[in-house]
């Protein structure tokens, strides 16, 4: 089990050094860090990337409650990670109709000796889980545990038509939806987000950069706001949903400042947005680079009030063979991003 300390860095614990904190971490409701740096090994037993985990018992009914699993379904597991997940998906369907993948063999391996403990033998494999599996289907449902920018087609694919996909997704600016896709008879599935309360690790080939904020915006030009950060980015949701399907490619970050002091960072490519807030009404505005990304912010979150402040479920994603986009209310309805030059 790995814990995050104050200055960033994951230490490793062992279930000797603290029998009761493994207990207990095994029976609350929080996520459990149980890989990082993608398995590398460390001298002193730290990391910095968290790249696999056991999701919160909650989230993982919520998200088999949106899956409607059946016994005698066929299902494909994306991410198995240590496999609890693939275990319940087994007692639901039946083992022999779970395929899992796993696209880091380490991780793959602990889970078919733990699933086998368990008395249980899904079938587990090692490989890239953008890819599916496609030996195994067609699949009445198929579950993703690691977020997706763009839903492989391969899922849709090996979808049978009436089949259901569910999958966290996200972009640069915002990780933490929920979609719920149907395959139709035509090879497109379309569907809602029915979550924007869970955050997981990418799919290892979709990762997201993170970059920090530059050394300095000398030269910026300045302005001001009365539009909070947190309105865009923190306290509400369904506006940061929405205003990231907008800008996609938009990284956001808040960095402490002195006392209840924070600066809001935004950056995509060479350009850059900071909003610093010290309290007031009026936020002072820093801009660098081809695009003024806080003024495109703004934009969409006026687009967002503009069309009635649609909550997460109201937005969809249509996933065909050609292309991939999401819409407001229905697919005829798409979200289009906002760039300005």
């Amino acid at each position: 089990m790995w814990d995050d300390g104050d200055d960033g860095v994951l230490r490793a614990s062992s279930r000797a050094e603290d029998p009761a904190g493994w207990l207990a971490a095994v029976y609350g409701d929080e996520a459990i860090v149980t890989q990082v740096d993608d398995g590398a090994a460390s001298d002193d037993g730290t990391g910095r990337r968290v790249t696999s985990s056991i999701s919160k018992p909650s989230i993982v009914a919520r998200m088999l409650g949106h899956l409607q699993l059946e016994a005698g379904m066929r299902v494909l597991e994306i991410g198995t990670g240590t496999g609890w997940n693939a275990a319940l998906l087994a007692r639901v369907a039946g083992e022999r109709n779970v395929v899992s993948v796993e696209v880091d063999g380490g991780l793959a391996e602990r889970a078919r000796k733990a699933l086998a403990e368990a008395g249980l033998s899904p079938l587990v494999v090692t490989g890239d889980g953008a890819e599916g599996h496609a030996r195994g289907a067609p699949y009445d449902r198929v579950i993703a545990t690691a977020s997706a920018q763009t839903v492989p087609y391969s899922w849709v694919a090996q979808t049978r038509p009436g089949g259901i996909i569910l999958a966290p997704w996200g972009n640069a600016y915002d990780n933490g939806a929920l979609v719920r896709l149907t395959v139709d008879a035509h090879g497109a599935a379309y569907g809602p987000f029915v979550d924007n309360t869970v955050a997981f690790m990418w799919l290892r080939a979709q990762r997201v950069p993170r970059p920090g904020p530059p050394v300095d915006l000398a030269g910026a030009s300045e302005s001001s706001t009365t539009l909070h950060p947190d309105a865009v980015a923190w306290d509400d949701y369904d506006a940061r949903f929405a205003v990231g399907l907008r800008l996609p490619d938009v990284t956001v970050r808040f960095a402490d400042a002195d006392g209840d002091d924070f600066a809001f960072w935004a950056s995509a490519g060479t350009s850059w947005a900071c909003v610093d807030v010290t309290g007031g009404p009026v936020h002072r505005v820093r801009q660098k680079g081809p695009r003024s990304l806080w003024t495109e912010i703004e934009a969409a979150h006026r687009w967002w009030e503009e069309k009635g402040r649609p909550g997460t479920g109201r937005f969809g994603l249509a996933v065909t063979r050609d292309r991939q986009y999401a819409y407001l209310d229905v697919p005829d309805d798409p979200v289009s991003r906002c760039v300005s030059a």
